[in-house]
């Protein structure tokens, strides 16, 4: 799914819930820079986490 994400998408990480919900900034060659509420800018290897999407205030994932 990391693969459709795009720059302005909001993303949560799901196993840093305390960082709060992220805005994608860019995703280039699988990693995905997003800044988080409490966590600031971080880059992500989309090869090794499926961050999760919001749409309308909810997490959107394929395995839920």
């Amino acid at each position: 799914m990391n693969s459709l994400l795009e720059p302005g998408m909001l993303v949560r990480h799901p196993d840093r819930p305390d960082w709060g919900t992220g805005q994608v900034q860019s995703h280039i060659a699988g990693r995905i820079t997003v800044n988080f509420e409490h966590a600031g800018k971080v880059v992500i290897d989309g090869r090794k986490v499926e961050l999760r999407r919001i749409l309308d205030g909810y997490s959107i994932h394929p395995n839920e």
